[in-house]
């Protein structure tokens, strides 16, 4: 079984609005599974299919230097288990598709709680970044380079043998790299609430299983076939996005036929996806392009309906 790795950041977000929602372990469990639909509809839309893929989830809270910075571990089956117990391989993942259904998800969970705003979802969503990435470019190949990402899942906070004490100023030192100079300072009581504020609650569980490895799905496949074969694995070495998948996204959002010309009105052909941002500007620049919107994106926007409320496919994914 191959193994992809997935890193979902959005601390950049949380930084911008810390004020607006908790950032503790009781709200993040419910931005993992808004995670989990997120690549469960990534999923569906390159494949046309309702998959079931192996999830082992974990959170951080912390970076390199002890510091506040929320994301997620992701160890994730290149792909799923349909309905048929056929198992679809996927041999690529798009990050830029993966972080805007994840932060469709996240959006949608917030204004349910109402813990934000439509006008700030709006406002949000014309930022050139978000805040929300991921990166799923790590793979395991192996049983033993699938331990060793595990392990890194579930690393402790820091290394003692990192550690240093300025007895003289007071001072605690904490080496996050290899040069000289990579050494995070502070005052001894910020030291012990850096640590502390890492440490979750009683009862909280920072790491979670869904999908093929849920317990629940593991005992009834366990109970139903006690002597299931393996899984009849098919290849899809180049997924691609239904042309109609992520046209028919862009007019439910915008309004507005992302396919239709606006010269002659007649449907356009894609030959190619530019997704560099420099490549992209450039063009505009030698053609000397503007952009100006018609009219703002509609009121529906950020409807539960568009943002593909988080509960949609919750019963088979259990």
């Amino acid at each position: 079984m191959l193994y992809r790795v997935m890193f979902h950041y959005f601390d950049q977000f949380l930084a911008e609005y810390e004020g607006r929602f908790e950032k503790e372990y009781g709200f993040l469990r419910p931005i993992i599974k808004a995670a989990v639909q997120a690549l469960l509809k990534y999923l569906q839309a390159t494949t046309g299919t309702e998959l079931r893929p192996g999830v082992v989830a974990s959170i951080q809270t912390f970076g390199q230097k002890i510091n506040l910075h929320v994301h997620l571990h992701f160890l994730v089956t290149e792909g799923g288990e349909d309905s048929e117990g056929r198992f679809h391989h996927l041999a690529s993942f798009q990050d830029s598709l993966l972080a805007e259904f994840f932060s469709r998800e996240v959006f949608s969970l917030l204004m349910r709680e109402e813990l934000i705003s439509k006008a700030l979802v709006e406002k949000i969503a014309g930022w050139r970044h978000s805040g929300f990435s991921v990166h799923s470019q790590v793979r395991a190949k192996t049983r033993e380079e699938a331990e060793r990402v595990g392990k890194y899942m579930i690393r402790p906070l820091l290394s003692l043998e990192r550690l240093s004490l300025d007895e003289r100023e007071g001072k605690v030192g904490y080496r996050y790299g290899e040069k000289p100079e990579e050494v995070e300072r502070m005052d001894y009581l910020e030291f012990i609430a850096r640590v502390t504020s890492h440490i979750p609650d009683k009862g909280q569980v920072t790491v979670r299983y869904y999908g093929l490895y849920a317990n629940a799905h593991r005992g009834k496949v366990r109970k139903a076939q006690p002597d299931k074969h393996p899984f009849i694995i098919i290849e899809e070495e180049s997924p691609r996005i239904p042309r109609r998948g992520w046209a028919e996204m862009i007019r439910k959002v915008f309004e507005v036929d992302p396919l239709l010309c606006p010269k002659c009105g007649s449907t356009m052909k894609i030959i190619s996806f530019l997704t560099n941002y420099a490549v992209v500007d450039k063009i505009i620049k030698h053609l000397k392009l503007t952009f100006v919107a018609d009219k703002p994106p509609p009121p529906h926007l950020v409807s539960q309906k568009l943002l593909m409320d988080s509960e949609t496919g919750a019963e088979y994914f259990s």
